[in-house]
């Protein structure tokens, strides 16, 4: 590991399977959001296609 100092601002270089390791874990930590069935996601696009279609 190298620490930099560019403009006042520190950086830190790593090896590269050490950084895909850290995406790898916080890709997992990641909770996505909730996923909708069919038919609740036509109800929701519909709901918003309204919302849209009032605002304009």
């Amino acid at each position: 590991m190298t620490h930099l100092t560019i403009e006042n601002k520190k950086y830190v270089l790593i090896p590269e399977e050490n950084y895909q390791a850290l995406q790898k874990i916080a890709a997992l930590k990641n909770h996505p959001e909730k996923t909708f069935s069919i038919d609740e996601a036509r109800a929701h696009s519909k709901k918003l296609i309204g919302k849209w279609a009032t605002e304009k």
